[in-house]
């Protein structure tokens, strides 16, 4: 069941990481499908990591897997309505599920683990901060979002690797590489649309 769950978090995670990468320098229409497609499977992949997170004992970190669910479908809603500029109630009830979500989650890790400072707890705090900002710079369309997400796989990766979960530590580097690939290309569709600009005024 284990092997199971890992397999399919992962894997929706991974995916989720590769259609983004690919969205990126992609014409609207192609893009904007790919980015469809991974949010839904970032959505589906997260069942199953709450589920390897609270067996851990995670608490922070399964509190926003299962909190960031709203902010994951307000990425969907906005792509799929096409929306350039994110309706602020939605992005505030968001930011309120998300972070009452969080508040739980740390007040039981303390709870559970009479305080914070372990090595996992640190973890867990790196992949909150990275997958919050990520996830919410990316539903708005800020580029910074890649950069928020290399400190969540990396942090998440590690968090496997010391708890004994070697093929999701794997699939974290794998996705971190096409963050990293996704970063680049978005970079440079930016600059390149701003060089775009500067001549044509």
């Amino acid at each position: 069941m284990d092997l199971l769950l890992q397999i399919l978090g992962g894997g929706c995670y991974l995916l989720n990481k590769i259609f983004f990468a690919l969205a990126e320098g992609k014409r609207e229409a192609v893009k904007r499908r790919l980015k469809l497609v991974g949010w839904v499977v970032y959505i589906l992949g997260v069942p199953a990591w709450v589920i390897i997170l609270v067996g851990k004992h995670n608490w922070i970190a399964a509190a926003v897997e299962a909190g960031g669910v709203p902010a994951m479908v307000f990425g969907l809603f906005n792509v799929y309505h096409r929306v350039k500029k994110p309706r602020r109630s939605f992005d505030m009830l968001t930011a309120i599920f998300t972070y009452c979500a969080l508040i739980l989650g740390v007040a039981y890790s303390v709870y559970d683990n009479g305080g914070i400072g372990g090595l996992s707890q640190l973890l867990e705090i790196g992949v909150v901060v990275g997958f919050l900002m990520g996830s919410y710079l990316l539903a708005k369309n800020n580029l910074n979002g890649w950069l928020f997400f290399m400190l969540m796989n990396a942090s998440m990766g590690t968090l496997m690797l010391h708890q004994g979960k070697p093929l999701l530590a794997v699939q974290q580097l794998v996705s971190l590489g096409f963050v990293l690939y996704g970063f680049r290309i978005a970079t440079r569709e930016k600059s390149a649309s701003k060089r775009l600009d500067t001549r044509a005024a």
